[in-house]
């Protein structure tokens, strides 16, 4: 059975608490594993791609106790790592990320009746998955 808390992300050892509702953390490669081309007679020719970049989106309370340790990384042009582990609901473990990443920018701001959610983009440079 899938449990949320048992999902966990750690930037450079340290781990981020306070997520917000929905979709509090994704990760992706940040491009297909593979690109095809069709020849004028449909012979198909493959190609790996060899680029070990991915993207990892945390989205945290305004009033998480992780806001300001990762606005002091946004700050940061020193790469450090990031991992994502979460159940796959059979009772294994799915991990990604890598050990050089950075984040893209500082967070958006919007301020409303209720408490918002602060957005972290990071851009992993040696994306792994398993």
């Amino acid at each position: 059975m899938y449990d949320a808390k048992l999902v966990t992300v750690t930037v450079d050892g340290r781990f981020i608490t306070g997520f917000a509702d929905g979709s509090f953390v994704s990760s992706e490669k940040d491009e297909e594993s593979f690109s095809s081309k069709i020849g004028a007679q449909g012979d198909v020719a493959i190609s790996k791609t060899n680029n070990p970049l991915g993207t990892i989106t945390l989205t945290v309370l305004q009033e998480s106790p992780s806001n300001a340790y990762l606005k002091q990384k946004a700050k940061s042009l020193t790469p450090f790592p990031i991992w994502v582990t979460a159940p796959d609901g059979q009772g294994k473990t799915e991990k990604s990320g890598g050990t050089r990443a950075l984040i893209k920018k500082a967070p958006s701001k919007e301020y409303e009746e209720e408490s918002g959610s602060r957005e972290y983009e990071f851009q992993v440079f040696d994306y792994t998955e398993a």
